[in-house]
């Protein structure tokens, strides 16, 4: 399994063995159930994870107590409450696993004593940071020049694995549409 977790981080940043080795050697292997609350709002966000396997997503909560899904997190996905780890302020969101799932985690601080130590950690964060803006861009783009209808055909044909995996009430959330309206897009 430690393979996997070497092989995310080669993908986006040149290294060598040793320096990998170290930081693989910060990671901490669990095993979560199915509905594990791993970030409440208001908590300080000290961990982030790669989703050796399962699902993890991060939510809102409206004052009206509607879950806005930010973020969905598939094997080999990282995922985090970035806004509160970077900030070490108090988070807004939630973390929950929709499955039964397997994450290495890595704490703040020895994620940001690797930035310090090891230039190639540096440009992975760099490089994931980077992803993670375009990929949250695109989000709030399509919410705001796409129709539901246009967001779900885009997404069926862009990620197929959401419709498969997510439950109505989750894809729903994620698309920012009502589950009725789900259920229309999905009858048509």
């Amino acid at each position: 399994m430690i393979e996997k977790l070497k092989y995310q981080i080669r993908i986006n940043t040149d290294i060598d063995e040793l320096k990998l080795d170290k930081i693989v050697s910060y990671f901490k292997y669990r095993k979560v159930k199915r509905s594990t609350l791993l970030l409440s709002e208001g908590e300080v966000c000290k961990e982030l994870y790669l989703v050796y396997s399962g699902c993890v997503r991060t939510y809102y909560l409206t004052q009206q107590g509607y879950e806005k899904t930010r973020h969905i997190a598939f094997d080999d996905s990282i995922v985090t409450s970035f806004s509160s780890f970077i900030s070490l302020q108090p988070s807004f969101e939630f973390i929950d696993t929709l499955e039964d799932s397997e994450l290495y985690s890595i704490s703040r601080k020895d994620f940001y004593q690797l930035v310090v130590d090891i230039p190639e950690w540096e440009r992975f964060y760099t490089r994931f940071l980077e992803m993670t803006y375009i990929h949250q861009n695109k989000k709030i783009e399509a919410r705001v020049t796409l129709t539901a209808k246009q967001r779900y055909e885009k997404l069926i044909t862009e990620h197929p694995v959401y419709v498969r995996r997510l439950s109505n009430k989750i894809l729903a959330s994620y698309l920012d549409v009502r589950e009725e309206t789900l259920s229309r897009l999905k009858s048509k």
